[in-house]
This record gives structure tokens, C-alpha cells and sequence, in this order.
């Protein structure tokens, strides 16, 4: 029907509250014919129809009219004389899309330095450019929503954890880079994920032009044990080996407690802790050779203590002494109470007389003087 809608005119392009947006599509699938679809220095318009890219736009105001713009003529409706073109309109922005946050765990790892098992994890931003909008269109936007960003941007950023999980591994380990130092190697892994997410990302016409805050760090948990582990490490070593250490983390905690008024330390604890310093500080026995025939050999008794008899109670008491702890006699060089030799450490009888050592003294009689008379003679005892 020609005629229809004569004189007809208006505009085609992205809202100016949406011009932020990666992909905008057109809501109207019916086209009139003369309208001009206004594409910006940094837009491009593609036409889509039946799953297919059928034509494109570049910037500039360009008229709705197949006599202009031939690849229209398969969009036109028969039913109204082609004054109506049914197709599918996409605004496609090929700037660079900045500060994209992306960010998440990436995996557990072995610290080739400490051998502990650590958490990673890793946050920064990238910049997004479109390349081939064909692609972005048939591979991606037909099967996400793009009423905003967060449909294409969410899924790039899976795509950089997704590479980060596998290659950051990979080269820790190839390169044993460790893990507290993993700072130093960051623009090394940020040309790494660059170049291999672009790998991934070229099917859907999309490239990561750059990233920046970019960090890997580990988890709360991971960094505080790897920090201690970095200071045992070094502790160790200045007090030259690690009990060393433990025995003057040990005291240092008796110091401390005494230091808040006794109550946080108990004596046997600081007993504990110096007696341990004291073993540290002494060499290491070797220990005894085994015996040859290499079957148990006891061990051999201890030699028994070496003890003297006091002269006074025959008490037995640890040699070295000097005073009997039983009767407070002296332990030195004891005499004979009944002819006076010196007893021998340890004797029974004198060796003078033969009396036993402790014994009274035997009772004296008394002298007779010679011109005495003779005592008169007792009656018996009836």
C-alpha cells in the first residue's frame, strides 16, 4: 500500500539514561520506514533477524529506507507496501568499558616455602571492549539479559576466576614463587590472565583491554598462620634451633605473667619453663652404643650411696656429713668411751680393748690402801 504512513518521521537511538550500556536493543521490532536511527561516534547498529546478523550501522544519522540501505528490503512487511520493516535493532558500544569489578576465592594452594596448605584469593577491576559485535550478539547477548551491564560484565568476571583458578596454581608451583612475596609477581600474572582470558573471551567478540587494583591475597585464616610460621622461622634460627626458641617463648610468657602481679603464672610453670631453657642450653648425650649381639642389654645399676655409722647411735647416715641427723653427735673422728683409740669410720668394737663402740665405760674398783684391816667377814644371807 503505498502512501502508507506518508510524511512519516522519528528518531531511533539509545536514551541518554542509558547510554552507559554495553548492548541497548531497540524495544519496538516494528520499524517504520524514513525513521533515522541515530548511531553515536562510539555505537554501532546492528540488525538481527531470525538469529542472524543481517546488516550493521556505523556512527552517523542514517535513514530507515531499503533504497538506501539494501539489506533492509528482507526485513520489509508485504502488508503494508514495506512502509514497515520487522526487525531486531541493537546499539552496540565499542568503547571501553572501565571499572568492571570482578573478585572471589580462587583455590587452595601448597606454600612452596612452608609447605602449608593456604587460601587465595584475589580482587581488582577490568576494562571491557567489544571487537566483534556480530559474535557478542549471536554467541552471548541472545541468551542473557542486557536491560544493564551486569549480564555480560558478571560473566566476563567469571571467566577471569575461572583462568585465575587454573593458571596463578600452575605457576606457583612451576615457578615455586612464594606466597607472602606474591606481590612482587602481580603484573607478571596480570599479562598472564590478560592474554589467556582473551583466549576465552574471543568466541564472544569481547577483549580485556586491561585490569587495575588487581591483588591476590590469601585469607584471614592463611595469612595469620603464615605469618606465624615466618616468625618461628626467624626466631628459630637466631636462637638456633626451634626448642631454643620455644624455652624463650616459654620464659617470656613467666616474665610477662610476674610482671602482671604473679597471678597469670604458677611456680611450677616457671620451673617448667626454666628447667626446659637449661636442657636446651646443655649438648645432646649420644646415646649408648647397642650391644653387640644386638639383643637387650639392662641397664646397669646404679652404685649405691656411699653412707658412715655414727660412733654415738649407730644411726646410718649419707657420708660427707658432719653432724648425725638422729642424735646431732658429730660424724668426724670418733674415741673409744672406755680406753679412748680412735674408732675406724664405720667400726662396731675398738680395736684396743674390743668394748663396743657405744657402750658405758666399765666400772673402775676402788683402791685397797695395804695397811687397811681386812673387812670382818659377812654373815650369810638367810
Amino acid at each position: 500500500m503505498p502512501g502508507f504512513f506518508p510524511g512519516a518521521r522519528e528518531n531511533i537511538a539509545v536514551p541518554d539514561d542509558r547510554k552507559g550500556q554495553i548492548v541497548f536493543k531497540w524495544p519496538d521490532h516494528e520499524i517504520r520506514r524514513f525513521t533515522h536511527a541515530i548511531v553515536a561516534p562510539d555505537e554501532l547498529a546492528v540488525f538481527m533477524y531470525q538469529g542472524q546478523v543481517k546488516g550493521t550501522l556505523p556512527p552517523g544519522r542514517h535513514s530507515i529506507d531499503a533504497t538506501e540501505l539494501p539489506f533492509l528490503g528482507i526485513f520489509a512487511d508485504a502488508l503494508t507496501g514495506g512502509n514497515l520493516y520487522r526487525a531486531e535493532l541493537y546499539f552496540i558500544g565499542n568503547r571501553e568499558f572501565t571499572q568492571n569489578r570482578f573478585g572471589g576465592k580462587i583455590d587452595s594452594v601448597q606454600d612452596p616455602v612452608s609447605t602449608l596448605i593456604v587460601s587465595l584469593r584475589v580482587f581488582g577491576d577490568y576494562s571491557l571492549k567489544v571487537v566483534e559485535p556480530a559474535n557478542l550478539l549471536v554467541n552471548l547477548v541472545g541468551t542473557v539479559d542486557v536491560t544493564d551491564n551486569s549480564a555480560v560484565t558478571n560473566w566476563v568476571a567469571e571467566q577471569l576466576l575461572k583462568v585465575l583458578r587454573t593458571d596463578v596454581t600452575k605457576q606457583i608451583v612451576r615457578n615455586g614463587w612464594p606466597i607472602l612475596g606474591l606481590a612482587a609477581y602481580t603484573e607478571d600474572i596480570e599479562k598472564a590472565i590478560i592474554e589467556l582470558a582473551n583466549q576465552q573471551l574471543a568466541t564472544y567478540g569481547l577483549t580485556v583491554a586491561r585490569m587495575g587494583n588487581f591483588t591476590i591475597s590469601l585469607d584471614d585464616e592463611s595469612q595469620k598462620r603464615l605469618e606465624q610460621f615466618s616468625k618461628d622461622t626467624a626466631y628459630s634460627r637466631l636462637a638456633g634451633s626451634f626448642q631454643g626458641y620455644a624455652a624463650g617463648e616459654m620464659a617470656l610468657g613467666a616474665g610477662q605473667g610476674m610482671a602482671q602481679g604473679g597471678g597469670a603464672v604458677s611456680p611450677a610453670f616457671m620451673a617448667a619453663g626454666f628447667g626446659l631453657g637449661g636442657q636446651m642450653a646443655q649438648p645432646v648425650q649420644a646415646a649408648p652404643a647397642p650391644p653387640a649381639g644386638g639383643g637387650y642389654a639392662p641397664p646397669a645399676p646404679a652404685p649405691a650411696a656411699a653412707t658412715v655409722q655414727c660412733p654415738k647411735c649407730q644411726a646410718t647416715s649419707p657420708a660427707g656429713g658432719r653432724f648425725c641427723p638422729s642424735c646431732g653427735g658429730p660424724l668426724g673422728a670418733a674415741h673409744c668411751t672406755g680406753c679412748g683409740a680412735e674408732l675406724a669410720a664405720g667400726a662396731r668394737f675398738c680395736a684396743g680393748c674390743g668394748q663396743p663402740v657405744g657402750a658405758a665405760p666399765a666400772p673402775v674398783a676402788p683402791a685397797v690402801a695395804p695397811d687397811a684391816p681386812p673387812a670382818p667377814p659377812q654373815p650369810p644371807a638367810v
